[in-house]
């Protein structure tokens, strides 16, 4: 069964494009189109995807408020932000806000296909070329942070915590999707913190992909 997608983009040809290639593959189906960010809880309410695909940039309400408006309403539907910048801010900001996935346009449909498998299994997908981008940037964008030479290695469990914050997790969430109590679930973020040497989750997502911990 083909994975039921929502598109989002305020450009015209840039939706009927990527509806396009996808009619390619049997693997995607789009199931509902919106222009802008205003449009995207109802169109979630009304078709109920299975992913998200997310233009960052749109009028009325860009990408990263619809995903932080999907997360107020408690939606954990996976979405890809699909972007023509590059912005390390940017890619922070969709991390934080709970994106699953981070592409650029000009992504090969093989590529955009397969993001889209990858982020509907529970997983997360940033493309590499961004993930390089963002380390590069972080030091703009965090100033003061600055990875420890080493990283105390993480247990089995801190690495599943870890990869569930990564998508965009809460603690309760986590604490969920493990079966574990959110007090237990806390104490795995604090031990992880501490052993990365960081002082919040996005830093920790952040180490995590530079030392490859997550690859």
């Amino acid at each position: 069964m083909a994975i039921k997608l929502l598109l989002v983009d305020d450009q015209t040809l840039v939706r009927e494009g990527i509806k396009s290639l996808l009619a390619l593959s049997d693997k995607v189906r789009v199931v509902a189109e919106a222009c802008d960010g205003t449009q995207v809880l109802p169109q979630m309410t009304a078709h109920r995807p299975d992913v998200v695909l997310l233009d960052i940039s749109m009028p009325k309400m860009n990408g990263i408020e619809a995903l932080q408006q999907l997360s107020a309403h408690h939606m954990t539907t996976p979405v890809i932000i699909l972007t023509t910048f590059d912005d390390s801010e940017l890619v922070l900001k969709g991390i934080q806000a709970g994106a699953k996935g981070y592409l650029l346009k000009d992504v090969s449909l093989d590529s955009l296909i397969n993001a889209i498998e990858t982020v509907y299994r529970g997983e997360t997908m940033v493309q590499p070329a961004l993930t390089e981008r963002l380390l590069q940037g972080v030091s703009k964008v965090q100033s003061d942070f600055a990875a420890p030479a080493e990283v105390e290695a993480l247990t089995p469990k801190e690495i599943e915590v870890l990869r569930l914050m990564a998508s965009g997790y809460s603690n309760k969430e986590i604490s969920s999707a493990l079966f574990k109590s959110e007090g237990t679930i806390k104490n795995h973020v604090s031990n992880l913190l501490a052993k990365l040497g960081v002082r919040d989750r996005t830093r920790a997502v952040l180490l995590a992909i530079e030392k490859g911990i997550l690859g």
